[in-house]
């Protein structure tokens, strides 16, 4: 029988970071109680709860058939290489810039044609993206390019 596989690695590499962010938590921060948290308790917590879900994914697919995996060879090395712009990206192209050039290479091997599309999904993502993080949650991360 054929296993759905993707759903099973997927599920136990959930459940495995989960466990390692929950064990880093309880022994490397206090985790106080319930009534005064210490700051081991929400890590602690949220890694559980990756675990938990891990397992929710993981444990059905035991049981089911799967399709054959297929990886498209183009939409990986985009997607990776979109991980790496932003990555180095955001101290030199702020974090619009970065945002940005990386929403266009992930898009680059989709199949549908057109630049349009492309602009409008990143104009939309990067607006999203500063909301979120510059205005709502005020990090303090560069939103616009350094001029040298």
């Amino acid at each position: 029988m054929r296993r759905d596989w993707p759903d099973i690695c997927g599920g136990l590499a959930l459940t495995a970071v989960g466990l390692l962010a929950c064990g880093w938590a309880l022994a490397e921060y206090d985790l106080g109680t319930l009534r005064r948290m210490g700051p081991g308790f929400f890590p602690a917590i949220l890694g559980a709860l990756l675990a938990a879900l891990g397992l929710i994914v993981a444990l059905p697919a035991l049981g089911r058939a799967g399709m054959p995996a297929r990886v498209a060879p183009r939409s990986a090395v985009a997607v990776l290489a979109s991980i790496v712009i932003f990555g180095f990206g955001l101290p030199r192209l702020g974090l619009a810039g970065a945002t940005a050039a990386s929403v266009l290479v992930a898009s680059l091997p989709a199949p549908q044609p057109g630049w349009t599309w492309r602009i409008v999904l990143m104009v939309a993502i990067t607006l999203l993206t500063v909301l979120v993080f510059s205005v709502g949650l005020r990090m303090t991360l560069p939103v616009w390019p350094r001029l040298p």
